[in-house]
């Protein structure tokens, strides 16, 4: 059986894979749990054009879906050729790869799935919008590319900004560093990555931030092994620098899977423990991996727990908690696209339900005198900005401290950073004082 179950993947092309990759995501699959076994089996020279493919079809997604209706005489009704037509449009718009390579492929993938007799109709399709290239690129550069409840909930909370906002979140964000100053400092690994020929520059708001300006494979980058530096978005990059003094204090990392706010407070400061908690045990097993490659495993008594972060107490009060609330995670949709098509709008309520939760819970295990940093990768304002005001006016023994900083936008609490195309994702901080 499985020569032959081999077999049949290998008779596939490359776009009929990739068509396999984006059907289990509409069938709710998130891509982090099955995108690499996808890889395995696609052949080495083929993995970047397949990665691309995937994520780019997906962080285009319902922009190929508003441009596509209109080519319809009537509804598909049929997930896999809809998606066979949106991949041979994205490759058609969005990539150098030549129109007649493009359209061929995606009809053989479109026959090799099965629809010999939809081939025609993918071939036709696609033939109209090669000869009819920049009307359509300008239609999909118009289309605002989100589902329909997204779009009128960021129209709500956005309203001047929601044009760019939906153009910053269709294109990809760039690949950021942080640098381990324990080990090395950002001037000293710019001129690491100069010699090594690697284009790269200083990030705008984080003194440790570096940006890669070319595509690269991590692990082959100087220093990874010796935990010269970790991946972080660079708005995520800000958390440590908002934190108290936290040396010789005690410090919980609520939902810290997969650790880089950990391992950015271990960078930072010497806590006298750190408790970083997360309900994932597989994912909190990335944590302890991230610090032994960073070396920061001696830095501090470091207590890696599985645990609800609702129901979770500790056994004595805390200085310091860093609560990165479960969130929609709106704001990493450039990093994360498939999120596009498996957040649903009824999700939001549930997200906000639990987010509450857990501040309340969290605040319990809180020193008076200490601080919790609440932050979310969402830029809904329900999770966000209405959260903490529902929070301040349950908890009067809670205060804010107003964050100083030039970046992102000031909210009744908190401040919002908005995803920036060429910058950072969407992050959401607010800082909390326990004050009786």
């Amino acid at each position: 059986m499985s020569q032959q179950h081999h077999a049949s993947k290998q008779m596939v092309n490359l776009r009929a894979q990739v068509v396999r990759t984006l059907l289990s995501v509409q069938d709710g699959k998130s891509l982090n749990s099955f995108l690499h076994q996808n890889l395995e089996q696609v052949t080495e020279r083929d993995r970047a054009l397949f990665h691309e493919l995937v994520l780019g079809t997906l962080r285009q997604w319902y922009a190929l879906k508003a441009i596509t209706l209109p080519l319809l005489n009537k509804p598909l009704n049929n997930p896999s050729i809809e998606t066979c037509l949106y991949l041979g449009l994205y490759q058609l718009l969005c990539t150098r790869i030549p129109a007649h390579a493009a359209i061929s492929e995606t009809v053989t993938a479109t026959k090799q799935l099965g629809y010999e007799a939809m081939g025609g109709v993918v071939n036709a399709i696609l033939r109209r919008v090669s000869r009819e290239t920049p009307e359509f690129q300008a239609a999909l550069e118009e289309a605002h590319g989100l589902p329909s409840w997204l779009y009128k909930r960021l129209k709500k909370d956005w309203s001047e900004d929601v044009q760019e906002l939906c153009h910053n979140l269709k294109q990809s964000a760039p690949l950021t560093l942080r640098v381990n100053e324990r080990q090395v400092s950002r001037d000293e690994y710019l001129e690491i990555l100069d010699e090594a020929d690697i284009k790269a520059h200083e990030c705008d708001l984080s003194e440790v931030g570096i940006v890669l300006e070319q595509n690269t494979n991590i692990t082959h980058l100087p220093g990874f092994e010796e935990g010269g530096f970790s991946v972080q978005d660079e708005h995520a990059q800000l958390c440590a620098t908002l934190l108290p003094d936290l040396n010789g204090k005690i410090v919980v990392d609520a939902c810290a899977a997969p650790g880089g706010k950990t391992a950015h407070i271990l960078e930072r400061f010497q806590p006298k423990k750190l408790i970083a908690l997360d309900q994932d045990a597989k994912r909190l097993l990335r944590v302890s991996e991230n610090l032994e490659r960073l070396a920061l495993n001696d830095v501090t008594e470091v207590e890696i727990l599985t645990a609800d972060a609702t129901t979770w107490v500790s056994p004595e009060l805390v200085d310091c908690i860093v609560l990165d609330a479960p969130c929609s995670a709106i704001g990493v949709m450039r990093r994360n696209p498939d999120i596009r098509v498996l957040r649903q709008s009824t999700d939001i309520q549930k997200t906000v339900e639990l987010q509450k939760q857990i501040l309340n819970q969290m605040w319990q295990q809180l020193k008076v005198g200490g601080t919790l940093l609440y932050i979310t990768c969402s830029i809904l304002k329900a999770e966000n900005e209405q959260q903490m005001i529902d929070f301040f006016a349950e908890h009067a023994d809670a205060q804010e401290i107003k964050i100083e900083e030039k970046w992102g936008l000031t909210q009744t609490h908190g401040r919002q950073l908005l995803p920036e195309t060429g910058f950072g994702d969407g992050f959401y901080y607010c800082k909390i004082q326990k004050i009786a």
